[in-house]
């Protein structure tokens, strides 16, 4: 039986995120996908938000993204825009980006850190005891892993035979989502029909001189709502040409479809994200309506906040139960999403009530505090790992201020490319030195770097905040430690989220 650290089932945007985090921590990762391979992505997300990118830019890849995708303010809330352009990011903006192509570039990525995804497989069951997981394949082979993450999708047959609880609400509308060939030619955009929502659009384009070209012919992107929520059969042709005449009065010739794909509003979250040594990431953790198009990138955000602790447990440098904070920092984070989306689909219902109730909300989304709050959480600026009290940065991503290091200039993104955590000392080179914390215990897992910077510190939502001495940051990106003329509290911190210091 071979042996393996990790077994991810699941080659999808959340799959290969995770799978590239391993990767940069020595972790060996085994990854099948049960497609024949990675051209049939499809394309049921479009875009990466605000805190997305800025995770890929952690990882020197965010160029990659920009490259292919169109800039834009895609924040919105209930059919209301909410423009983060004067949010304190580098990138003040969403990237509209097809999920085909994310998936792409994820797999570009994941190769070049030695990767290999196993298509056409698939995990059929498993089984964990105390010290590892035997994993069975589709091919006949079985597997030996230390850890089992499932990334399967919301159908997770690993949450499934985990015996992982799934409670949440059944769907009360869906849609067809498709790539198809149309002999005539629709009116494209978004448009609202007797019973929800349809739109249209090319989905083949390039950026020349900042302005988006789409290709002539190809396939139409469509997106309709169907007169009835069905959630069992695989849609086929059949079914998106009467949900279009349904619709519009008319199918526009639709015919040789590339992708159909039906979701709905079914709102579920998983109990928990761990049971033993199996872990689950994306939709297999939660499935919700795509209203805000949230679900890929919290997918992503899970993976980026479990493959560092994963990794650092398989390399026995932290203990098991870093992986309990897992749970702990993304359940509520998935739990607020599913409110919100189901308060935008039950908003978009077509009812003169309902919409009444949809005038006040743009109403208050017009004022300036609601629409902060609101463009924070949908771009996933704000998250916050807690805890309420201390300083303001705690938890709190890292901002990518632009340092001074013996080295020369550099942005604070730049020094976790490598997935590790830094230890960034603002104040007088080697005072740390002069306190109670021998901070060289940890110098194997924590690089301690002084860096200068000049201006203030700016948060989304809360504003200015005092500038600290030195600040631990996390391979994710989010603050675990803030210091201010003391190291206070540091080798706590340190080894609750690395370890015990070395002997």
């Amino acid at each position: 039986m071979a042996g393996h650290a990790v077994v991810i089932a699941g080659a999808g945007p959340v799959g290969l995120t995770l799978a590239g985090e391993l990767a940069l921590a020595g972790v060996d990762a085994f990854v099948v996908e049960r497609r024949p391979n990675q051209d049939l992505a499809g394309s049921r997300a479009g875009g990466l938000h605000s805190r997305t990118i800025e995770a890929f830019e952690q990882r020197g890849i965010a160029d990659r993204f920009l490259a292919e995708g169109q800039t834009a303010q895609v924040a919105g809330f209930a059919g209301v825009k909410l423009d983060i352009s004067e949010f304190p990011t580098r990138h003040n903006y969403g990237l509209g980006l097809w999920q085909k192509h994310i998936e792409r570039i994820l797999a570009e990525w994941t190769r070049e850190l030695g990767v290999k995804v196993h298509y056409g497989v698939e995990v059929l069951g498993f089984s964990q005891d105390k010290s590892g997981v035997d994993v069975e394949l589709s091919t006949g082979q079985s597997v030996r892993a230390q850890y089992l993450v499932g990334c399967d999708g919301g159908r997770s047959l690993v949450r499934k035979t985990a015996g992982i609880d799934f409670p949440g609400w059944d769907p009360t509308t869906s849609s067809l989502i498709a790539e198809v060939e149309m002999t005539e030619e629709p009116e494209f955009g978004v448009h609202r029909g007797p019973f929800g929502i349809y739109s249209f659009g090319k989905r083949e384009y390039r950026i020349r001189d900042g302005e988006v070209e789409y290709a002539d012919g190809g396939p139409v992107g469509v997106m309709v709502t169907e007169e009835h929520a069905q959630h069992k059969n695989e849609p086929t042709l059949s079914d998106l040409s009467n949900a279009l005449i349904a619709a519009c009065g008319t199918d526009y010739g639709a015919h040789n479809p590339s992708y159909i794909s039906r979701f709905t509003d079914t709102t579920r979250q998983a109990d928990t994200y761990r049971n033993g040594r199996v872990l689950l990431a994306g939709d297999a953790a939660h499935v919700h309506a795509p209203d805000g198009g949230q679900g890929l990138n919290i997918g992503v955000q899970d993976a980026m906040n479990l493959g560092w602790k994963l990794g650092r447990v398989v390399n026995e440098s932290s203990p098991e139960s870093l992986l309990d904070s897992y749970h702990a920092e993304r359940h509520p984070i998935a739990a607020r999403l599913l409110r919100n989306t189901m308060a935008q689909v039950a908003l978009r219902r077509p009812d003169d009530r309902i919409k009444a109730v949809g005038d006040v909300i743009a109403e208050l989304l017009g004022m300036e505090e609601p629409r902060k709050k609101f463009a924070a959480m949908m771009s996933g600026l704000d998250v916050h790992y807690g805890p309420e009290e201390g300083h303001p940065l705690l938890g709190r991503r890292m901002p990518d201020l632009e340092v001074t290091t013996a080295e020369g200039p550099v942005r604070v993104f730049t020094l976790l490319h490598r997935a590790r955590p830094v230890l960034l000392n603002f104040g007088e080179p080697g005072w740390f030195m002069f306190d109670a914390v021998d901070i060289t215990a940890w110098a194997d897992q924590v690089e301690l770097i002084d860096v200068e910077y000049v201006g203030a510190w700016d948060l989304p939502v809360l504003g200015e905040v005092d500038a600290p001495t030195a600040v631990l940051v996390r391979p994710d990106g989010y603050v675990a430690w803030v210091g201010n003329g003391t190291t206070e509290g540091l080798a706590e911190a340190l080894t609750t989220w690395f370890g015990p210091p070395a002997r």
